[in-house]
């Protein structure tokens, strides 16, 4: 939905990537141009999502009325993700995302970046109900000389620690948000 490929989101792709495997990785909408910059850690097509002809697909959408459930692994194959990070406050963009037949669900009220809220989706498809996970809100990077930069968004926690990209943070210290 963005009109380039940002370095930025390549960042969090690769994330996504490694936390529910590359053969779980569909990106979708990318321009033949930057096809070759996310081949290899994902499949990826210029396609649009309601191009492929998905059955069973859930839109994960902050404004669903629905929850996304453990039990919902029994009602989909494909979880789609798109217009979830934007600017804060949320433009709300997922409600232009149509895929026809798809369900929406929601991750709760905030806004996740996008890796996270892939994660939060693997974790509530693999068993744990979104109210037992745990989360920080307004991630801060120190950027020394008593600067930092908050990332206005919603975080789980593994481990005790946020689930953010370390390449990701060196990014944002580098170029800043």
């Amino acid at each position: 939905m963005d009109p380039e490929l940002w370095e930025w989101s390549q960042l969090e792709y690769r994330h996504i990537s490694e936390a529910v495997d590359k053969e779980n990785l569909i990106i979708t909408n990318v321009k033949k141009k930057d096809l070759p910059k996310i081949f290899v850690f994902c499949e990826a097509t210029d396609k649009k999502t309601d191009e492929l002809g998905l059955k069973r697909v859930c839109i994960l959408d902050p404004a669903a009325e629905k929850v996304l459930e453990p039990n919902d692994k029994f009602n989909f194959d494909y979880l789609v993700f798109g217009g979830i990070l934007g600017n804060d406050p949320p433009e709300a963009r997922t409600k232009d995302l149509i895929v026809r037949g798809a369900e929406r669900r929601h991750l709760g009220p905030d806004q996740f970046s996008t890796d996270n809220a892939v994660r939060v989706a693997k974790e509530i498809i693999d068993g744990t109900p979104l109210d037992k996970l745990k989360f920080i809100t307004d991630f801060v990077i120190e950027m020394g000389d008593g600067e930092e930069i908050i990332l206005p968004y919603k975080y789980l926690l593994v481990g005790g620690k946020p689930y953010i990209s370390p390449a990701i943070v060196d990014y944002v210290k580098e170029h800043g948000f």
